[in-house]
């Protein structure tokens, strides 16, 4: 039960078959992330729920929780209704991918799935009043939702929610008699970003070398405010869910932290296997929550001082570094393969190297981006955002 091992081949997978009309085996391929999958929620409602004001009203309080850990700007779905738990979550997964855009736009007497259009929109309006934007803040935390209803039994009403984060890594695919067909997708979004978005404008990026001792790095973090861009060049310890874990065993077993995680600020990321010629493999962060009930314990033992991640905290994050002195950085979801090929420069497995891309790294970085998002006074960028927006809807 609570023995795990890596398989080393990515492997078991969820593979879901469907029989249908043709000639043809289509498939949809899904590379869903920790971070967007988490980010899926069932809430079991009642009819009372059905009215306009209601609805829209529980749907905008149930998308301001996703917060910006599965890096937004999202694909979000929303589905009312089932004929049971299980098919309403399965049609979250898909509407996310627009597989389900061609459904009706209205009902009928046979309970037939439709999408509700008006309210889609209604919704991205909403999400454009959030604040929480692209990750940092800003009208942009969704491209597009979809809402769609399904007949449900008269007792239940499901409603379930789910996303498809910025990178949004789905693919079509068929194999039929003339062959084995992928779908082409486009390999430069960027170029549809009009000009009048593309201008710099943002100042300088403070410089931070993380060659030297902790405590003088953190003196220097200790000097700017939440928000302030930062670029890191030097050494960075790396390591998400089982390391952290493995690092609480050593402090529960009466071991001392390892001197690299006192050292060195900590990225919570995983690499992907290195291409030939490169340093390293596609290297994103991972989302930060998952680690939130680490940090006190580490930085009680004069580690993980500094923390680089994506997406807003908890409150025990933000106390645990204003007790202890501590920092977290926030740092760009989804360009990961960007992120590797053009800031970090060296990478080595420091310990577990048995637990693949889980293991603990060490990388040599220069200008890497990042962001204060929690600081050692009790401030969290996020928590600023939210309540700057409550603020301007109270007037």
């Amino acid at each position: 039960m609570y023995k795990e091992v890596n398989t080393g081949s990515n492997l078991p997978a969820q593979i879901d078959l469907y029989a249908v009309d043709g000639d043809e085996y289509k498939f949809l391929c899904v590379a869903k992330g920790g971070g967007s999958a988490n980010k899926t929620y069932l809430y079991q409602e009642t009819k009372a729920l059905l009215t306009p004001g209601k609805l829209k009203n529980f749907l905008v309080e149930k998308m301001r929780t996703l917060g910006t850990a599965a890096c937004p700007p999202y694909h979000i779905a929303f589905v009312i209704g089932g004929t049971s738990a299980e098919s309403t979550l399965k049609t979250v997964k898909l509407a996310s991918t627009h597989y389900y855009d061609a459904l009706p736009t209205e009902g009928n007497e046979h309970g037939q799935a439709f999408r509700d259009l008006h309210l889609e929109q209604e919704l991205l309006e909403e999400a454009q009043k959030l604040g929480l934007g692209a990750q940092f803040g800003g009208k942009y935390f969704a491209h597009d939702i979809r809402v769609i209803r399904l007949p449900r039994h008269g007792a239940s009403c499901p409603v379930g929610m789910g996303v498809s984060c910025s990178a949004d890594r789905n693919i079509k695919a068929k194999i039929n008699r003339e062959g084995i067909w992928i779908e082409k997708l486009e390999h430069n979004p960027g170029q549809y970003i009009p000009p009048a978005l593309r201008q710099a404008g943002e100042g300088d990026a403070v410089k931070v070398d993380l060659n030297r001792p902790m405590k003088e790095i953190l003196a220097q973090l200790s000097q700017y405010p939440v928000s302030t861009r930062l670029s890191l060049t030097g050494t960075i310890i790396v390591g998400r869910d089982i390391a952290h874990a493995k690092l609480k065993e050593r402090i529960e077993s009466g071991e001392d932290l390892p001197q690299y995680i006192k050292d060195h600020p900590i990225y919570y990321a995983g690499p992907a296997k290195t291409p030939a010629g490169y340093p390293s493999g596609s290297l994103g962060p991972t989302t930060a929550g998952r680690m939130d009930s680490y940090v006190d314990l580490l930085q009680s033992h004069g580690g993980s001082m500094i923390m680089l991640a994506k997406g807003n905290r908890s409150q025990q994050v933000t106390d645990a570094c204003k007790k202890h002195g501590g920092f977290y950085l926030g740092s760009i979801g989804g360009p990961a393969a960007v992120l590797a090929q053009q800031s970090i420069k060296h990478l080595e497995c420091v310990e577990y190297p048995e637990l693949g891309m889980e293991a603990i790294w060490k990388i040599e970085v220069e200008d890497f981006p990042a962001f204060i998002l929690v600081d050692d006074k009790g401030n969290d960028f996020f928590q600023q955002i939210v309540s700057k927006q409550c603020a301007n809807c109270a007037k």
